[in-house]
């Protein structure tokens, strides 16, 4: 699997809406879900869960837990539903995961960890991978990051994503924990050196094609964030500079595209506003961008949105005058 640019998991962020609309950009990133708590994929409504568009692949599914039986559950399930890798979440530092103990809080407990990617491994012939943090709290030097990463590793897990921050646990918020712990960058290049042979994926703070390049020349892949969220016409500068694809739809073509998969979301009880959320940021940087902004805010990104209006919407892009260039983003 082509992992060298993916966009992250991100709550309340990466649902199938805005992967199937990153898709319509980019061809080659590699998309995850929002994080998926093992019990809830085992228990719960496994369709409304798991169900996702063909078109969306290749797309991982990340899960969440500490449960070998029911991580093993949520492993297959994800196998039968049709994603391209499972990943394990280690890196999550809110106060409500580390409680169900889950995420970060997890680096604690290498050992437990070990078993539970064990069992999930015996049980998938997709590629299970993990993501987490360069440590937490005040268990942050490379010798402790180290000796945690071998310990997976000893179950034979290939794919490492590092967010190159520790989590500040119980102490930060979310928010806090994205943006206050410096980024080690370096860590990441020294454990792509301490093991030459797994392939490793460097996370946190990314946010254009150059910082990607830079990156590429150290590690094996680069998974971006809130870059693709807010700005997500940034993964068409992905294609044609990092995958050398110049074949990109213009923005207007974005939309042109999306259009369609709406009006069928619409008639299966979908809100347009669960959809429509996600592409506030296309026309970032573009001469209109505030109008398309304030016309989805006003008319597409409420709860009682005007499902009539996603017929007229092409003419209010054309109207602002927005997106006038073809293929060339912000």
């Amino acid at each position: 699997m082509n992992r060298k640019v993916s966009v992250a998991p991100m709550m309340d962020c990466t649902d199938r809406h805005e992967r199937y609309f990153l898709r319509l950009i980019s061809k080659n990133i590699l998309l995850y879900t929002e994080m998926i708590v093992d019990e809830a994929i085992s228990r719960g409504d496994k369709k409304k869960l798991l169900e996702f568009n063909v078109n969306e692949k290749p797309v991982a599914l990340q899960i969440g837990g500490s449960s070998p039986k029911l991580l093993a559950e949520a492993t297959k399930i994800g196998e039968d539903f049709g994603y391209d890798e499972i990943n394990l979440n280690l890196g999550c530092p809110s106060r409500k995961v580390e409680k169900n103990k889950f995420g970060a809080c997890l680096m604690k407990e290498p050992n437990l960890v070990a078993d539970c990617l064990s069992k999930m491994q015996a049980i998938t012939k997709l590629p299970v991978t993990i993501k987490t943090r360069i440590g937490y709290d005040n268990v942050e030097d490379y010798e402790n990051f180290y000796k945690f990463i071998s310990i997976l590793k000893s179950t034979g897990i290939k794919t490492f994503i590092i967010h190159a921050r520790k989590a500040m646990l119980g102490k930060f918020t979310p928010k806090q924990n994205l943006n206050i712990p410096p980024l080690k960058y370096d860590y990441v290049y020294n454990l792509k050196k301490d093991f030459p042979n797994e392939e490793i994926i460097i996370n946190g703070g990314i946010s254009c094609t150059e910082e990607i390049s830079t990156h590429l020349n150290k590690v094996d892949g680069v998974m971006i964030g809130r870059a693709a969220y807010h700005t997500p016409y940034l993964l068409a500068d992905i294609e044609r500079e990092i995958f050398k694809n110049e074949n990109i739809p213009s923005r207007q073509e974005v939309i042109e595209n999306l259009i369609p998969y709406v009006k069928d979301e619409l008639k299966k009880g979908t809100r347009l506003n669960q959809i429509m959320r996600h592409t506030l940021g296309l026309f970032h940087g573009q001469t209109g961008s505030s109008h398309w902004k304030r016309y989805l805010s006003e008319n597409m990104c409420v709860r009682n949105a005007d499902v009539q209006k996603i017929d007229h919407i092409m003419d209010k892009v054309k109207y602002n005058n927005i997106d006038r260039t073809v293929g060339e983003s912000a």
